[in-house]
């Protein structure tokens, strides 16, 4: 499927790049998590999705064909009967940033809300329920880091970007590639929150 205008370009990750009205389709619960199923577990079926994100098959089939209308879905090329259609993720991720203009800055505010809603339960139930089972060896680093630092809104760049440089090599290779045996899926939360201008 032919990417829209705003789609896939150069970035460390090699994520979809959302367009404002991309920012908007995927600011949906629903979507989001459909997303985020192919993204961690591969291709699927609107079938074999809709459990997994509380809505029914023809739902789900709704939502599929309108993320694919904005470049974040596709027709995934597997074995099958062809009673089926099977969808997967066009990128390992997305991103966007915040456009000048009203209606832009308004979808990724929308957008923003919706990831930090999703995202708000998971350290408290990896808490709860994985930290629990882990390894000394996977406790060393693992857990919250809060630092707060003093920058300039361009030195911030600079920092994102070098931490990108660093995760890209890991991000970039396949799952059939792990260097170790006991390789593992690591979720890594970067929260970055400046401060608003001192009144």
């Amino acid at each position: 499927m032919a990417q829209p205008p705003g789609g896939p370009v150069s970035n460390p990750y090699d994520d979809v790049e959302l367009t404002p009205r991309g920012m908007r389709a995927l600011a949906h619960p629903t979507r989001l998590a459909i997303l985020s199923r192919l993204q961690k577990d591969g291709p699927s079926t609107a079938t074999a999705l809709a459990p997994e994100v509380g809505a029914t098959p023809s739902v789900t089939s709704w939502h599929l064909r309108h993320l694919a209308e904005h470049g974040l879905v596709r027709d995934a090329e597997v074995e099958s009967d062809g009673r089926q259609r099977w969808w997967e993720a066009v990128g390992r991720g997305f991103r966007f940033t915040p456009p000048a203009d009203e209606a832009g800055r308004d979808a990724a505010t929308l957008l923003s809300r919706v990831l930090f809603e999703q995202a708000q339960d998971l350290p408290a139930r990896w808490v709860r329920e994985t930290e629990p089972l882990l390894e000394d060896g996977w406790r060393r680093s693992a857990g919250l880091s809060n630092t707060t630092v003093v920058v300039t809104a361009d030195e911030l760049d600079t920092i994102e970007a070098a931490i990108e440089q660093v995760l890209a090599p890991y991000v970039l290779r396949s799952k059939g590639s792990a260097p170790e045996p006991g390789a593992r899926p690591v979720r890594m939360l970067r929260y970055v929150l400046p401060e608003a201008p001192a009144s």
